[in-house]
C-alpha cells in the first residue's frame, strides 16, 4: 500500500514538473478534513459563466453553424491552455481564445472578418451568468464564507465578466493563473486560493468541470462539483469530487 501510494504521488511531482519546467511535491496543500470550511473559490468559466452563451452570435454571423463554431472554439480554447502549460510557452487566456476562436473557424471552413473576430472576442466580456450563481452567492456571503474566482482567465477579461454580470460586491477576489504564468490543472495555480483567501483556512472549491475538480481535489482542495449535465460522467483521474451538487445554490447545505 505504501509503495502504490508513494508511486502515485511520484507520479504527480512528475507530471506537475513536465508541465513547469521544474519538480515540485504534490500535493502542495494539506487540507484539515476536521475543520470547517471557510472560504471558497470558484471557477470562472463554465461554472459561474455560460461559455455557450456566445453561441448566438455565432450563429448570427454564420448561421446554422453558431452551435459548432461555439463548441470548436471551447474546445480548441481549453486544447491550447494544456498545450501551452505543457510546452512551457505561457500566453494568457485572452490569446488562447482568440487564437482558438481562428483555428475554429478555419476547421469549419468559414469566413472569419477581422470585425467579426472582434465582436465574438467582446463577447467574452460580457457572458451570460447562470441563473443560480447570483442567489447562490449571495447565500453564501450571507452566511460569512469568504468567496473568490480561481480562473484561467487574464485579470482584465475576468474584471470584465464579472462586472458585467453584476458580481462585483459578492467576491473578495478575482484570482488569475497570470500570478504564476501557468494553467489549471497545475497545482501552483490551486495553491492561490490560500494565498488570496487565508493560510490555514479549510478551502472549498467549485467548478462544473469534472477535470478542474480533479485538479483541486489532488492539490488538496474540498470541492464541489456541479453537474450542470445529469449525462456528464466524472473524470477518471484518481480524484473524485468531495460532493456532487446540480446547482450552486445546493452548496450552503454541505457546509
Amino acid at each position: 500500500m505504501h509503495t502504490h501510494t508513494s508511486r502515485r504521488t511520484f507520479i504527480q511531482a512528475v507530471a506537475s514538473g513536465a508541465a513547469t519546467g521544474a519538480f515540485m511535491e504534490a500535493p502542495i496543500m494539506a487540507t484539515q478534513q476536521a475543520a470547517p470550511i471557510q472560504a471558497l473559490a470558484f471557477d470562472a468559466y463554465g461554472t459561474l459563466f455560460d461559455v455557450f452563451s456566445v453561441t448566438a452570435l455565432c450563429d448570427e454571423l454564420f448561421p446554422g453553424r453558431g452551435t459548432a463554431l461555439a463548441q470548436t472554439w471551447r474546445a480548441k480554447q481549453l486544447q491550447y491552455s494544456l498545450l501551452r502549460s505543457l510546452m512551457a510557452r505561457h500566453a494568457d487566456f485572452w490569446r488562447l481564445t482568440e487564437d482558438g476562436l481562428v483555428w475554429a473557424a478555419r476547421s469549419l471552413q468559414l469566413d472569419l472578418t477581422a470585425a467579426g473576430r472582434t465582436r465574438l472576442m467582446n463577447a467574452y466580456l460580457s457572458l451570460t451568468a447562470f441563473p443560480d450563481v447570483v442567489p447562490g452567492l449571495k447565500a453564501l456571503k450571507d452566511r460569512g464564507m469568504r468567496l473568490a474566482i480561481l480562473s484561467n482567465g487574464e485579470p482584465k477579461m475576468l474584471r470584465a465578466a464579472v462586472d458585467s454580470a453584476g458580481l462585483t460586491s459578492l467576491l473578495d477576489a478575482v484570482i488569475s493563473v497570470e500570478e504564476v504564468g501557468i494553467f489549471k490543472p497545475s497545482a501552483q495555480v490551486y495553491a492561490l486560493a490560500a494565498k488570496h483567501l487565508g493560510p490555514g483556512r479549510r478551502i472549498g472549491f467549485v467548478s462544473s468541470n469534472s477535470w478542474d475538480i480533479a485538479g483541486a481535489g489532488s492539490a488538496g482542495l474540498t470541492t464541489f462539483w456541479i453537474q450542470r449535465s445529469a449525462a456528464e460522467p466524472p473524470e477518471e483521474l484518481g480524484f473524485p469530487a468531495a460532493h456532487v451538487v446540480r446547482s450552486l445554490t445546493d452548496i450552503g447545505s454541505l457546509i
